[in-house]
Order: C-alpha cells, then sequence, then structure tokens
C-alpha cells in the first residue's frame, strides 16, 4: 500500500511529538538564519570520530551502506523529523539488509553533546543510529568533506544561549567507503530505502514493507 507524502510527514512529525520533553525544552527561536554555502564540492573520505562505546572510524563500516546525518541534540525540529524519517525506513528493511546499513549522527554542537548525550538521544530513535562526536576542528573538517555546513547562532533571549544553523542533508556513502550522493531533507522514507537497495545491488522486493520511487 502506497503511503501519500503528506501521510508520510503526519507520521514523521508524530514521532517527533513523542521525543522526551527532556530533550526539546526550548523557547520558541525566530526564523533561521539562510543556511551556509559550500566553498568546494563535498569529497567525501575517512574519518575517526568519538561514540559512547569508543572510536568509530568510517573505514571500519566497509561492506555497509552508511547514512550520515550532520545535526545536534537541541536541534528543535529539522534533526527530530530526519531521525524520525530514517529510523522509520530502517524498520521497513529485513534483518538480513539491516545488518548491512549503518546510520551515523555527527554533532556539530560538540560543547553540548557529549558521546552520553548522543547515545541517549540517538538510541530514542533506533537503537542502531550512532550519535558521534570530536573537536570542534575535526568536526568542520570532516562536515566540509561530507556537504554539510553549519554555524553558531547566537540567541541572547533563548534560554538555550545559541542554535546551530545547519544544512539537512544525509550523506550516502557506499559499501567501498565512497560519497555517492546526498538524500534532501524530509525524503521519503520509501525513497531512503529505494537507495540502499541499489547501493547494496539488492531487488525492491528484498524490504520487509512495500516500496515505490521518489524524486530526491
Amino acid at each position: 500500500m502506497q503511503r501519500t507524502p503528506s501521510l508520510l510527514i503526519t507520521i514523521a512529525l508524530s514521532l517527533v511529538l513523542l521525543v522526551p520533553v527532556g530533550w526539546l525544552l526550548f523557547e520558541r527561536l525566530p526564523p533561521s538564519v539562510p543556511e551556509p554555502t559550500l566553498a568546494s564540492a563535498p569529497q567525501g573520505g575517512d574519518f575517526t570520530l568519538v561514540s559512547a562505546a569508543g572510536p568509530v572510524s568510517l573505514s571500519g563500516l566497509r561492506g555497509k551502506v552508511v547514512l550520515i546525518y550532520f545535526g545536534y541534540t537541541w536541534c528543535p525540529d529539522i534533526c527530530p523529523t530526519n531521525l524520525a524519517i530514517i529510523a522509520h525506513a530502517l524498520g521497513q528493511l529485513t534483518p538480513e539488509v539491516r545488518e548491512r546499513v549503518q546510520v551515523l549522527f555527527v554533532s556539530v554542537d560538540p560543547e553540548r553533546d557529549d558521546p552520553e548525550r548522543l547515545r541517549q538521544y540517538t538510541a530514542y530513535f533506533h537503537p542502531g543510529i550512532i550519535g558521534l562526536t570530536g573537536t570542534p576542528e575535526q568536526l568542520a573538517e570532516i562536515a566540509a568533506r561530507y556537504g554539510a555546513a553549519y554555524r553558531r547562532v547566537e540567541q541572547p533571549d533563548s534560554a538555550l544561549g545559541y542554535l546551530v544553523d545547519h544544512s539537512a542533508n544525509t550523506a550516502l556513502v557506499d559499501p567501498e567507503g565512497r560519497l555517492v550522493g546526498q538524500l534532501p531533507h524530509a525524503t521519503a522514507p520509501e525513497r531512503i530505502v529505494e537507495r540502499i537497495h541499489g547501493l547494496l545491488g539488492l531487488a525492491p522486493a528484498e524490504s520487509a514493507g512495500p516500496s515505490h520511487s521518489e524524486e530526491s
């Protein structure tokens, strides 16, 4: 049974509303500043960052399709929406295919996002998502290589103090460790599943649920 785009967004936003209040306590912020632009085309490449379980290297995930999303746990809406949709896509995969996929949530707010906080935050959406952090210098260099841009925006009238304005694409890495594309913000779960299957060389029928194509 096909889902309409509006139904998909309704599902995603419903999941977002379930995020514990502790994660989303914030004052309503003014409209985001314009999205930062990148100086050069993303090239991808290996990196090592820190998770609650220890260091994680992209090279250690060879053989898997890797989805890399750059965000932060204090993000009021965009990050929860994207993670909820990605988690829904993971739920449509068979256990065998799921073992060949890894989602990485890379923080762009190392000042507030320590490994343990990232572990708790990502586990709410899906236990298989790994939260990663590093030094500000590491994160800036890796983000640039993967097509992500971000900047800190001070909010003196907010209890949060500042927010991080960031791009919202999800980078796609093939089983050989190569950056092969980007999924736009709020890409439908069926489209995510389709891209995963394509990178693994699998037929759409090998998913746990129905799938249909949607332009990204």
